[in-house]
């Protein structure tokens, strides 16, 4: 290495100095030639070192720099914060890159010497936990790069307290974060702006919640909107706005009301300290509509409203703003059977309500649409007196009867136990169908319930008050066919919509386990009646007493033979000789 005041004394070397010089440096040195000096200084730098540049010229968008070498170096302008600020014999510190470069320049650089003099500085000047800003240069795998100085990695899960879904959009933008690690042999600092979030909104909630109190004013920063409410940055801690409490009147989502980094002052409804929960209202700021709703719509009022909104079970009327209304499907009509409120109403549509209803706890009003017309079911009692007789058409059926449409709106039942006298009718399809004309009287009506039993039976005489006991009596044998066989015996039919009950036990002498053994369907058979219950309508036959009768008639029969003789040829009635020994 050149000794620094041997270097320093080749400006005017005096003749002692020359000769020290000489027996150094050599003969060229001492006569003024410094290349040999300059060489030998350069042989002893090394690329990666820091010097003190001086501005020499400018060759297209390079500054030319003199580091007191052999040579020269080239810097690109670009490497400038103000490159039009530059100026002759100006000094600046660059990063001797390497000794041979292209047309024999030095190679240099400006924007490296700076980030290693930056890195040293934040070395010196900087701790793990320590706070520092910097401006987001660009996207890089699995995070951002940001320039505090130096280029700093800041982590994509360590951007925001909630991640965002797209974190490109901090390019460009100012932030401030906390340093997480600093590995000085990689030279690599790894930041974190949630961290310091966290850090500042805990200081910051604790603050808060020191401060508020129920019932408060406060501003705060719509963060988050989900379906049920919107989180509100209160400044250290999200509070939340329900839905519920966004307006007196109807919102169908929060986005209606609010949006994203909007803001909003919002009311203090309620403050859990141990949770650290904080409950918000908006229309609390403002008088509740409900206070004096039974004077605004007392019951029994008519009032205009509109359709808002039409569900399955009913449609939401509008009776001002932040009041609203039900009318259930049952309330539109006094004879149509709606199936939707679609049927009747459209959304935005203005109509005339009854105010039914009014529960004030809970916020609701119960509206009728039909009860701003005449009940017609309040004429009906005058029309259609019991025992009038009436033509109608079935509408529906069902299993206990068919409906019956006696006019337009207004149907009758005719129960299955209202359709005949004498015929078990099991479900009304076996005498009616749907679009069938009727004939029926009136039973029975039934104002309040809106009902009108309607008979057909009863347009005839009811046999078994007279007819039927009159026709069978106890004890008679009459012939009937087998219409249904089932597992407790047998029904008979004896004639038109009139059977009786062969009943199992009364098949055969002996038990019978299946019906089917004994007698088939549509068989005619002849039974014998054992009783005919009038107030029951039933009557009971059996099979077996029938035949009972019969063997004993044909054992009196042949008595009265063998009385009289035999016959002609002297045979009898069965072709054999006559004889007392034939028996029964």
């Amino acid at each position: 290495m050149i000794d620094e005041v041997l270097i320093a004394s080749l400006g005017k070397p005096d003749e002692e100095a020359q000769e020290l010089i000489r027996n150094a440096l050599g003969a060229e040195v001492a006569e003024g030639d410094m290349d040999p000096l300059l060489v030998q200084v350069g042989e002893d730098l090394q690329a990666d070192t820091i010097m003190t540049g001086r501005v020499v010229g400018f060759a297209g968008d390079d500054v030319v720099i003199d580091v007191g070498l052999k040579s020269e170096g080239l810097v690109p302008k670009g490497e400038f914060e103000d490159f039009s600020a530059v100026k002759m014999g100006q000094e600046f510190q660059v990063l001797l890159e390497s000794l041979e470069g292209d047309g024999g320049l030095i190679q240099l650089s400006k924007r490296k010497a700076d980030r290693i003099i930056n890195w040293n500085r934040i070395v010196e000047t900087t701790k793990e936990g320590d706070i520092v800003q910097g401006n987001v240069m660009r996207k890089i795998k699995g995070g951002l790069l940001v320039d505090i100085g130096v280029p700093v990695f800041l982590p994509a899960s360590q951007v925001d307290i909630r991640r965002p879904g797209d974190i490109g959009e901090y390019i460009g933008r100012e932030v401030r974060a906390e340093v997480l690690k600093i590995d000085e042999s990689r030279r690599n600092i790894v930041i974190s702006r949630r961290k310091l979030i966290e850090t500042e909104r805990e200081e910051a909630k604790t603050r808060l919640l020191g401060s508020i109190s129920e019932g408060d004013l406060v501003t705060g920063t719509v963060k988050n909107i989900a379906d049920f409410g919107a989180f509100v940055d209160l400044g250290g801690i999200d509070g939340l706005l329900h839905i519920t409490d966004m307006s007196w009147g109807r919102v169908n989502h929060p986005s209606e009301m609010l949006k994203i980094d909007e803001k909003v002052e919002v009311k203090i409804l309620n403050i859990d300290r141990e949770k650290e929960k904080i409950a918000l209202g908006l229309k609390q700021k403002e008088a509740s509509p409900w206070e004096e709703i039974e004077q605004k719509f007392p019951v029994g009022s008519r009032v205009k409203g509109s359709v808002v909104n039409l569900m399955s079970y009913g449609a939401f009327v509008r009776l001002e703003e932040g009041i609203e209304g039900l009318v259930h499907i049952s309330e539109m009509s006094w004879t149509r059977r709606i199936n939707h409120p679609s049927e009747m109403l459209e959304p935005n549509q203005e109509i005339d309500v009854v105010i039914l209803e009014i529960n004030k706890d809970k916020q609701e009003i119960s509206l009728g649409i039909k009860q701003t017309e005449v009940n017609p079911w309040e004429l009906v009692a005058e029309k259609y007196p019991p025992g009038t007789i009436i033509e109608g058409v079935v509408r529906n059926l069902a299993n206990y009867g068919a409906f019956v449409e006696i006019e337009p709106g207004i149907d009758g039942l005719l129960h299955v136990s209202d359709l005949s006298w004498t015929k078990k009718v099991a479900h009304p399809n076996e005498l009616l169908a749907k679009g069938d004309s009727v004939r029926c009287v009136v039973l029975e009506v039934d104002q309040e319930k809106q009902r009108v039993a309607l008979g057909v039976k009863q347009l005839t005489e009811d046999p078994w008050k007279e007819a039927i006991p009159g026709a069978y009596q106890p004890g008679m044998v009459v012939r009937g066919k087998v219409t249904k066989i089932t597992n407790f015996g047998v029904f008979v039919e004896l004639e038109d919509d009139l059977e009786g009950l062969l009943h199992i036990s009364e098949l055969a002498d002996h038990k019978v386990e299946n019906p089917q053994d004994v007698v088939k369907g549509g068989e005619e058979v002849d039974v014998k009646i054992l009783r005919v219950d009038i107030d029951d309508r039933k009557i009971g036959l059996s099979l077996k007493r029938a035949q009972w009768g019969a063997v004993e008639e044909a054992r009196a029969e042949r008595q009265e033979r063998r009385q009289a003789g035999p016959t002609r040829g002297g045979m009898d009635d069965h072709g054999a000789m006559g004889s007392d020994k034939i028996e029964f």
